[in-house]
């Protein structure tokens, strides 16, 4: 669901009025939507595996980091 962006212009002072209104996205930037989805599927992952309190506040943080963990697992499957 984008909507669209809306432009006003002024005919004395030339000046615009622009309106960004997008769901999952600033700009032209679209990654941060799928971010965020897997950063909850990584949260909801590590939280229900985790066997202890501790273990589940380190899971929070590896849920930021997943993007880490999956380059790194991609480059160890390509053997570089």
């Amino acid at each position: 669901m984008i909507k669209k962006k809306i432009f006003k212009q002024e005919k004395k002072g030339e000046s615009k009025t622009e309106c960004k209104t997008k769901w999952c996205t600033s700009g032209n930037e679209t990654g941060g939507c799928f971010y965020f989805l897997g950063f909850i599927g990584a949260l909801i992952y590590y939280i229900t595996t985790a066997p202890s309190f501790l273990d589940a506040v380190i899971g929070f943080f590896k849920a930021i980091f997943w993007p880490v963990f999956l380059i790194h697992g991609l480059l160890l499957l390509v053997g570089a």
